[in-house]
């Protein structure tokens, strides 16, 4: 299978590798930022998810609080033809503000949440 036969299997057709790195590294430090503000309980840790090869990038909280056992996406993000995709936003932050300020054009990120009813 030729390269570019790949690229557009996962998703990317014309997208440029460049782009690609560009934006994991600034979802990597999304997250990064994100996890630093840690969770209030000692006993919660802040669990980075990066799969690279794919584009999958996650924050878990992973833990116990009062004998009940945590665990929970708070934000995960893709990155899919040659955009950047919200897939889930549990924080109170607004995220495609942030990426925007990162350098992201707008017309380069998706908002795909679904609200619970």
């Amino acid at each position: 299978m030729h390269l570019k036969n790949l690229w557009d299997l996962i998703g990317f057709g014309d997208c440029s590798m460049d782009k690609i790195i560009q934006y994991q590294k600034i979802i990597q430090q999304l997250l990064q930022d994100y996890a630093s503000f840690g969770a209030s309980d000692p006993e919660i840790e802040t669990q980075f998810v990066f799969d690279t090869e794919r584009y999958h990038y996650q924050l878990l909280n992973v833990g116990w609080r009062n004998d009940r056992r945590i665990y929970g996406c708070f934000l995960h993000l893709d990155i899919k033809d040659g955009k950047i995709w919200i897939q889930h936003n549990g924080t109170e932050n607004e995220v495609t503000e942030d990426l925007v300020n990162m350098g992201v054009p707008k017309q380069d990120k998706y908002l795909y949440l679904i609200e619970n009813q």
